[in-house]
Protein backbone atom coordinates (compact mmCIF):
# COMPACT_ATOMS: atom_id res chain seq x y z
CA UNK A 1 0.00 0.00 0.00
CA UNK A 2 2.97 2.42 0.22
CA UNK A 3 3.32 2.65 -3.31
CA UNK A 4 -0.43 3.95 -3.27
CA UNK A 5 0.95 7.04 -1.75
CA UNK A 6 3.50 7.46 -4.15
CA UNK A 7 1.36 7.79 -6.70
CA UNK A 8 -0.95 9.95 -4.63
CA UNK A 9 1.27 12.59 -4.35
CA UNK A 10 2.62 12.43 -7.80
CA UNK A 11 -0.80 13.15 -9.13
CA UNK A 12 -1.64 15.74 -6.70
CA UNK A 13 1.89 17.40 -7.75
CA UNK A 14 0.24 17.44 -11.68
CA UNK A 15 2.74 14.98 -12.62
CA UNK A 16 0.19 13.17 -14.78
CA UNK A 17 -0.80 16.76 -16.21
CA UNK A 18 3.28 16.84 -17.45
CA UNK A 19 3.02 13.81 -18.75
CA UNK A 20 0.09 14.38 -20.67
CA UNK A 21 1.81 17.73 -21.54
CA UNK A 22 4.71 15.79 -23.19
CA UNK A 23 2.70 13.35 -25.23
CA UNK A 24 0.84 15.91 -26.82
CA UNK A 25 3.33 18.17 -28.00
CA UNK A 26 5.35 14.63 -29.34
CA UNK A 27 1.96 13.92 -30.93
CA UNK A 28 1.82 17.52 -32.61
CA UNK A 29 5.23 16.93 -33.41
CA UNK A 30 4.80 13.68 -35.48
CA UNK A 31 2.18 15.62 -37.11
CA UNK A 32 3.96 18.41 -37.94
CA UNK A 33 7.02 16.43 -39.62
CA UNK A 34 4.10 14.24 -40.92
CA UNK A 35 2.73 16.75 -43.02
CA UNK A 36 5.86 18.38 -44.06
CA UNK A 37 6.89 15.21 -45.28
CA UNK A 38 3.81 14.82 -46.96
CA UNK A 39 3.95 18.20 -48.75
CA UNK A 40 8.15 17.51 -50.10
CA UNK A 41 6.93 14.16 -51.59
CA UNK A 42 3.81 16.07 -53.25
CA UNK A 43 6.02 18.43 -54.98
CA UNK A 44 8.93 16.38 -55.74
CA UNK A 45 5.91 14.73 -57.88
CA UNK A 46 4.85 17.72 -59.59
CA UNK A 47 8.53 18.63 -60.07
CA UNK A 48 9.01 15.07 -61.81
CA UNK A 49 5.96 15.25 -63.87
CA UNK A 50 7.03 18.94 -64.64
CA UNK A 51 10.61 17.49 -66.09
CA UNK A 52 8.82 15.07 -68.57
CA UNK A 53 7.17 17.58 -70.16
CA UNK A 54 9.07 19.04 -73.45
CA UNK A 55 9.66 22.48 -72.88
CA UNK A 56 6.95 24.64 -74.50
CA UNK A 57 7.96 27.00 -77.30
CA UNK A 58 7.70 30.42 -75.77
CA UNK A 59 9.31 33.46 -76.32
CA UNK A 60 10.89 36.23 -73.92
CA UNK A 61 7.52 38.13 -74.90
CA UNK A 62 5.55 34.99 -73.30
CA UNK A 63 4.15 34.97 -76.54
CA UNK A 64 3.78 30.92 -78.32
CA UNK A 65 6.23 30.13 -81.61
CA UNK A 66 2.59 30.16 -83.57
CA UNK A 67 2.63 34.27 -82.75
CA UNK A 68 5.79 34.91 -85.14
CA UNK A 69 6.33 34.80 -88.52
CA UNK A 70 9.11 32.92 -90.17
CA UNK A 71 11.35 35.81 -89.55
CA UNK A 72 10.84 35.90 -86.12
CA UNK A 73 8.87 38.88 -85.73
CA UNK A 74 5.69 38.82 -83.43
CA UNK A 75 2.15 39.92 -84.47
CA UNK A 76 0.46 39.65 -81.23
CA UNK A 77 -1.52 42.60 -79.35
CA UNK A 78 -0.39 43.53 -76.46
CA UNK A 79 -1.82 46.55 -74.24
CA UNK A 80 0.34 49.71 -73.78
CA UNK A 81 0.51 52.36 -71.21
CA UNK A 82 0.21 55.77 -72.62
CA UNK A 83 -0.46 57.79 -69.94
CA UNK A 84 0.82 57.51 -65.97
CA UNK A 85 0.15 59.11 -62.76
CA UNK A 86 2.49 61.64 -60.52
CA UNK A 87 3.76 58.19 -58.74
CA UNK A 88 4.81 56.46 -62.57
CA UNK A 89 2.33 54.57 -62.77
CA UNK A 90 0.53 53.79 -65.97
CA UNK A 91 -3.23 54.67 -65.95
CA UNK A 92 -4.46 54.38 -69.56
CA UNK A 93 -3.67 51.67 -72.07
CA UNK A 94 -4.21 51.49 -75.52
CA UNK A 95 -3.47 47.96 -78.40
CA UNK A 96 -0.54 47.75 -79.63
CA UNK A 97 1.83 45.45 -81.33
CA UNK A 98 4.14 43.37 -79.71
CA UNK A 99 7.81 45.13 -80.17
CA UNK A 100 9.69 41.78 -79.66
CA UNK A 101 12.11 41.32 -82.76
CA UNK A 102 12.73 37.65 -82.74
CA UNK A 103 11.35 34.25 -81.20
CA UNK A 104 14.40 32.91 -79.02
CA UNK A 105 12.46 30.27 -77.21
CA UNK A 106 13.22 26.06 -78.07
CA UNK A 107 12.74 25.05 -81.44
CA UNK A 108 10.40 21.97 -82.12
CA UNK A 109 12.03 18.85 -83.18
CA UNK A 110 11.05 18.83 -86.97
CA UNK A 111 10.02 15.04 -88.38
CA UNK A 112 12.54 13.41 -89.93
CA UNK A 113 11.89 9.70 -92.11
CA UNK A 114 14.83 7.75 -91.64
CA UNK A 115 15.08 4.32 -94.25
CA UNK A 116 16.14 1.23 -92.92
CA UNK A 117 19.76 0.31 -92.53
CA UNK A 118 18.80 -3.54 -92.98
CA UNK A 119 17.48 -4.94 -96.15
CA UNK A 120 14.39 -7.42 -95.10
CA UNK A 121 14.29 -9.58 -98.46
Amino acid sequence: MDWFWWVFIFFMAGGFAKVADTARGALRTRHERRMERLETDRAQRAELAAAQEPPKPVCGCTHHLAKHDKSGKCHEQVERPVAWDADHRPVRYEAGRCTCQQYIGPQPLAQIYAEDLTDRT
